[in-house]
């Protein structure tokens, strides 16, 4: 009879009590090596894997054992991982955990940001900015956070003006509806 990993997939965003052990192990392991980009970039493939629905969905089937979905996981990611990464795979399906993945990526992204002082803010505007408003933004949000910021710029035409800034708990919404919304607060106040 096989395994159920049912539960394995039904929820790839993972917990983050069940992840957090992983992904520092594997961010200590990355320290001691001295090359966290390598990890970074196999657990951003695997965790993509993961979120893939067709690989889910083989992976939901009833049939399909642990050690048959971390082979599949293997598979899909082919020759852009690593030994060490098969091994993370093959223990996360061993203890039907391959759902954690995305988790475990967000983490140890999140612990490599702390330990080289940096911070990823997500910029989304109506329109593309201009390097002179990137550069500003990173600058300013580099004053109030106290660490480097990398931006992940993106384009949001419903946003209609403005932008949304998001860098870890913070949130700044600088949009037109946003400042319609306070406005209008304000008016009914």
């Amino acid at each position: 009879m096989a395994e159920d990993t049912s539960q394995a997939v039904e929820n790839t965003e993972g917990d983050e009590s069940v992840a957090r052990p992983y992904a520092r192990a594997i961010f200590e392991l990355a320290r001691q090596e001295g090359n966290y980009s390598r990890w970074n970039d196999e657990l951003a493939l695997m965790a993509a894997v993961m979120r893939n629905e067709t690989v889910r969905v083989m992976l939901d089937n009833p049939r399909t054992t642990r050690s048959d979905a971390g082979a599949m996981v293997v598979r899909v990611c082919g020759d852009d991982i690593d030994q060490q990464a098969v091994n993370l795979i093959n223990v996360l399906a061993e203890n039907d955990r391959l759902a954690q993945l995305p988790m475990i990526e967000a983490l140890y992204s999140r612990f490599r940001a702390e330990a080289e002082g940096t911070v990823e803010a997500e910029v989304i505007s109506s329109a593309p900015l201009t390097d002179e408003q990137t550069a500003a933004i990173a600058d300013a949000l580099k004053k109030r956070l106290g660490r480097d910021v990398k931006l992940n710029c993106s384009v949001n035409e419903n946003l209609v003006g403005g932008a949304i800034i998001r860098a870890g708990d913070l949130v700044i919404d600088g949009s037109a509806v946003e400042r319609l919304r306070q406005l209008a607060s304000a008016l009914v106040h």
